[in-house]
């Protein structure tokens, strides 16, 4: 199997932060920073995807004013109206290239045919790829013998002290 012909299935990350649209910039910068992340999904409830946030986005929009400001903001205001692509699990290296340059972004998520987030595929995954690092797919989650795709997402919520 040439590299062209690899999978979004065994190249993506699966275990994933994830944040709603509803949260502040604030927990989404921590979650990115203690994560060491540069991407966060941002799901509804149904685990679909309504955006990617970056680092980018956070710090551009940062203002002067202090943790309480940035807290009471939310997510979806960040999201802008920036196309998303979206690929399935089954389309090639060589497509989801493709689309991450026509549409000029460096993260495209992986959901299924239902619309559910199952992973999320960045340069860095689609380096590794091309450089023969991409991992084997029982250190990725998935087996052999049933052909089930695992994926682990996390969505953390702040624990709010009592007034």
């Amino acid at each position: 199997m040439s590299v062209e012909d690899l999978t979004a299935e065994q190249i993506m990350t699966r275990v994933l932060v994830t944040v709603t649209a509803e949260e502040s910039p604030l927990m989404a910068w921590e979650l990115m920073r203690r994560a060491d992340v540069h991407h966060l999904p941002v799901v509804d409830d149904a685990c679909h995807v309504l955006g990617i946030l970056t680092r980018e986005d956070v710090a551009a929009t940062w203002c002067g004013g202090g943790p309480d400001e940035h807290s009471r903001r939310q997510v979806r205001s960040l999201l802008g109206r920036r196309r998303l692509p979206k690929v399935g699990p089954g389309q090639t290296l060589s497509r989801i290239t493709c689309v991450m340059l026509d549409v000029g972004c460096d993260a495209v998520p992986v959901v299924s045919a239902a619309g559910r987030l199952l992973g999320l595929i960045t340069v860095s995954d689609v380096l590794k790829a091309v450089s023969g690092r991409a991992a084997r797919d029982e250190e990725q989650g998935r087996t052999r013998e049933s052909g089930e795709v695992r994926t682990g997402l996390f969505h953390l919520s702040p624990v709010l002290p009592p007034d």
